[in-house]
């Protein structure tokens, strides 16, 4: 019976994953998780969709949610590392957030006005809101993580 196979050699691409909690203490880490938890809020407080400005701001929440638990496992499992892929993970992580900041730009101003005008009495218009206001927090989430990032590549590049 052949043994398993854990590590790949010279013609293999996986080196081995391993946990990186520690990352998750950086700056960097700790404002994924935030933009984690307020994702969470902005979809909570959205759903159900109800105008068609909301079905926008949703799709933004969970696309933008979905890419950032993507990267939050690649840090932790060490992805990045253990994978020797011609890839330039750093300035592929910049240009995926910098378009998160961007959709989520436009999406709370979406979501804040077609809120603001409808409904007026209605009992669902302030929990709208709020996901507007936190799509708000979170888009200066992602741009503060665009620009941490983005310091990291120009700092990585310059070293190279």
């Amino acid at each position: 019976m052949a043994e398993p196979h854990t590590d790949a050699g010279k013609d293999g691409n996986v080196v081995w994953i391993k946990l990186n909690l520690p990352y998750f203490r950086t700056q960097p880490g700790m404002v994924k998780l935030l933009q984690l938890l307020l994702g969470i809020i902005c979809m909570a407080c959205a759903s159900p969709a109800l105008l068609t400005g909301t079905h926008w701001f949703l799709f933004v929440a969970v696309l933008s949610f979905i890419a950032t638990l993507i990267w939050v496992f690649i840090y932790l499992l060490s992805i990045k590392e253990a994978l020797t892929l011609p890839i330039n993970w750093l300035l592929t992580e910049v240009l995926n957030t910098a378009i998160i900041t961007v959709l989520y730009l436009i999406a709370f101003i979406v979501q804040l006005s077609v809120w603001s005008s409808a409904y007026t009495g209605s009992s669902v218009k302030g929990p709208n809101i709020a996901a507007g206001i936190f799509g708000i927090f979170n888009t200066v989430a992602y741009g503060y993580g665009t620009y941490l990032l983005h310091a990291e590549w120009k700092s990585s590049s310059m070293n190279s």
